[in-house]
């Protein structure tokens, strides 16, 4: 793998992001520990060095499988993102949320399940609507300025808090964020609304979870083979289908994974992109790494646009209008050759 920045940062990480979120048994599914090593291995083997867990991933096994792995590494090669916010007990009202308290004492917990003094990146995991961006963004920063995290980042939250918040840290000196985790994928392009053009607008990296949408893109569904979806899932409905049929057809066309053509398609907009890719099979991670090598041509690119198209609501909509273009821009539109960080309907070009 080649390696790339982490949003507005000298953070080098690899163009593909390792998910750690079955690493574990718990719940009745995942990979055991020695399975875990293996995956680790071959990740690292191939040049990977980014790695996505959380505290609550399967009850705190997904970081010691990794904190015990990287003990036996040199820890420095490794980028590890962890995240903060789910609760590890419900007993305590403040062992969960986004406040100051849940912060610091989750990140110990992690501290001590990583078997590391720091970690690399630490994400908010879900926005709670309840604490002030601000008590956020400043414990955030201290736990900067203390070392044990050396950057943040932010997942599953409004674009307009995360703009407020990052805006915020611009004007105190606080530590800006540095990228953003949404779903995302050819069956969930709502991000393309507000997250996406935000995030590209302050230099965020979308780091996607599910890109592969729980794998209803693999095409395994229309195999008929089994997986944890339910049948009543939006990912399996009549849209979705005929995504994933244009998704095989395409990977056909390549002679490759209809996993490859989704895992590309996230990494040919005009943003920055670095998909999660789970794996709980060291097979299952070696056929994804193979993504880094597959290329869509721009015909192909256009159908899995259209076929996936979502309509952008207001003021996305209002944006592409003919009548809106030329008032705005006197009919210059298209012979002013500049980047438009923040434009609408672009992303995909």
């Amino acid at each position: 793998m080649n390696y790339t920045l982490l949003g507005r940062s000298g953070l080098k990480v690899s163009e593909l992001c390792l998910g750690a979120m079955g690493f574990g048994t718990e719940n009745g599914w995942g990979a055991d520990k020695a399975t875990s090593f293996r995956i680790l291995e071959d990740f690292a083997s191939a040049g990977g060095n980014f790695i996505d867990t959380a505290n609550r991933y399967k009850d705190g096994s997904s970081e010691k499988y990794i904190g015990e792995f990287m003990g036996t590494r040199d820890r420095d090669f490794f980028v590890v993102a962890s995240k903060y916010s789910l609760f590890d007990n419900q007993t305590n009202p403040n062992a969960s949320g986004n406040n100051r308290k849940n912060m610091m004492r989750s990140v110990e917990g992690s501290l001590r399940r990583l078997q590391t003094d720091f970690i690399d990146v630490l994400y908010l995991h879900i926005w709670d609507l309840l604490t002030p961006i601000e008590e956020v963004f400043r414990g955030l920063d201290d736990l900067v300025r203390q070392g044990k995290i050396r950057y943040a980042a932010i997942s599953d939250t409004p674009a307009w808090v995360v703009a407020q918040g990052n805006t915020l840290a611009a004007c105190m000196g606080w530590s800006p964020l540095i990228a953003l985790q949404v779903e995302y994928s050819l069956l969930q392009r709502t991000p393309e609304r507000e997250l996406i053009p935000m995030a590209r607008h302050f230099g965020l990296t979308l780091t996607p979870w599910a890109p592969l949408a729980g794998g209803a893109l693999s095409g395994k569904y229309l195999r008929g083979e089994k997986g944890r979806i339910k049948p009543e899932s939006k990912r399996l409905d009549a849209r979705s289908q005929a995504i994933t049929e244009t998704v095989v057809d395409v990977a056909r066309e390549l002679g490759v994974a209809p996993a490859h053509v989704a895992l590309q398609w996230t990494r040919s907009g005009s943003f920055h992109c670095i998909p999660i890719v789970g794996a709980t099979r060291p097979e299952q991670l070696a056929e994804n790494l193979r993504v880094v090598d597959v290329r869509l041509t721009p015909e192909q690119l256009e159908r899995l646009d259209n076929v996936s198209a979502i309509d952008l609501g207001f003021p996305g909509e209002f944006f592409k209008e003919e009548g809106v273009r030329t008032g705005n821009y006197g009919g210059f539109y298209d012979r002013i050759n500049v980047n438009r960080p923040t434009g609408f309907g672009q992303l995909r070009r």
